[in-house]
């Protein structure tokens, strides 16, 4: 994805666009307007995909929704943008949940984005197990 007003280039894990999408070149391989951004999170990158990275998704013009997925629990973060620039925070945990990607027109289940994950035993629950 191109950032248009600083000509930074990021690399989302998932972008979408609907309607015809607007590519860089004939290459197609540079979107310049993507609907929703998905962001999985990791050790190494999340300060940057909550910081810096959403920050400049913030000056992309077609951008309404930016989802931040946890990798090690099912959590599933979204920000969606207000008008006036704001953005909203929602955040759904769980399995059982299930966040609305109103942009798309779809429901995402986290008993589906989480299908085959298999999380490790939790720290808190590591250490019940030891006494």
């Amino acid at each position: 994805v191109l950032i248009s007003a600083t000509g930074l280039y990021t690399y989302p894990d998932i972008s979408v666009a609907c309607g015809e999408p607007q590519f860089l070149d004939r290459q197609g391989d540079v979107l310049l307007n993507p609907l929703v951004i998905v962001e999985v999170l990791s050790d190494s990158t999340e300060a940057y995909d909550r910081g810096a990275k959403f920050a400049l998704y913030q000056r992309v013009e077609s951008l309404q929704e930016y989802v931040l997925v946890s990798q090690d629990k099912a959590r599933v973060e979204k920000y969606l943008r207000q008008p006036g620039g704001q953005w909203l925070y929602s955040r759904t945990d769980g399995l059982e949940g299930e966040v609305s990607l109103g942009a798309l027109g779809c429901r995402l289940p986290l008993s589906e984005v989480y299908a085959r994950v298999q999380f490790a035993p939790s720290q808190e629950g590591a250490e019940r197990s030891k006494d």
